[in-house]
């Protein structure tokens, strides 16, 4: 007798879940080129042959710093034509495909479970799977609907995020990390290393910073890797987001140098509690600041 969760698997296989074999016309060229390319892969949503793909990923546990960096490099990557590739995790990888969704453009998941529902890790980022299809972009994996998360599946499908990608992005990382992983695959299939510089006191930055010592090109801005992959540059808006009144240009200038905690936008403007949680509110609605989560706010338009 079929069980609930299985007719829900088979719903989802005839309805939106494709399969990509090796042979397929559509298959990646990129990805086809490595040493175990995956087949079959499965997809959601669209994957288109031969895009041009860029990797973002970094540390789970990360600082408002990473995650500024990641949402921002992403956003001005896509308008540049760009498709962001990560694997969904906490942290960095989430901030990098929300920064691609809010950039207007397409970003891919390489998951390492099923991309059904049911099997997706982290559970918190279901929303953001649904978002990632609907917005474009796509969930991959090679493994069947149903697969749950199985901890050598993850560093295994670092190999897909680094094949299907020109080059890879470290925002935040440890030396022993799944983020160095696909670094390290990066550059064996000769693909490009780029890193994000970070504090010489944390132990997140011990991994760009070694991959910086052994080659990796620095990355201050999106232009960095445009300039290295060839891709014409980003233009800059012009002119500074102005407030509606005193108080709010008090926490746009707090903001204009990095994303901030609001306890740190209040340290900073001296303003009350009340009047910066009312001016964020009413910001966010226009559309001049976001929320990246845990009331990390950071200017909308921020270059």
């Amino acid at each position: 007798m079929i069980n609930n969760f299985s007719k829900e698997i088979s719903k989802e296989i005839l309805k939106e879940i494709k399969t990509l074999k090796i042979e397929d016309e559509n298959y990646p060229s990129l990805l086809k080129a490595i040493s175990k390319p995956p087949t079959p892969l499965y997809i959601k949503g669209e994957l288109i042959k031969n895009e041009p793909c860029f990797a973002i990923v970094g540390a789970r546990r990360c600082s408002d710093y990473g995650k500024e960096i990641a949402f921002s490099i992403a956003k001005n990557l896509v308008q540049s034509g760009i498709i962001i590739v990560s694997g969904m995790a906490r942290g960095i990888d989430s901030f990098a495909h929300q920064g691609a969704i809010e950039g207007g453009g397409r970003t891919i998941a390489v998951l390492g479970t099923g991309i059904d529902e049911k099997s997706i890790y982290p559970k918190e980022n279901i929303g953001l799977s649904r978002k990632i299809v609907a917005k474009g972009g796509c969930l991959i994996s090679e493994y069947p609907v149903g697969t749950r998360g199985l901890r050598q599946n993850f560093p295994e499908r670092n190999r897909i995020i680094a094949g299907l990608s020109l080059g890879v992005l470290v925002v935040e990382a440890k030396i022993k990390s799944g983020a160095l992983i696909t670094a390290r695959l990066s550059k064996i299939q000769g693909r490009k290393i780029f890193a994000v510089p970070g504090s010489i006191h944390l132990l997140n930055s011990k991994g760009p910073h070694f991959l910086i010592k052994n080659g990796a090109k620095l990355v201050e801005s999106a232009d960095d890797i445009l300039k290295e992959l060839n891709f014409k540059k980003i233009k800059k808006e012009k002119g500074n987001i102005k407030g509606e009144n005193a108080d709010q240009d008090l926490i746009l200038k707090s903001l204009a140098q990095g994303g901030l905690r609001i306890d740190d936008i209040i340290k900073k403007t001296k303003l009350s509690a009340q009047i910066v949680s009312a001016n964020l509110a009413l910001m966010e609605i226009e559309e001049k600041v976001k929320n990246l989560g845990a009331n990390v706010f950071v200017l909308k338009n921020r270059p």
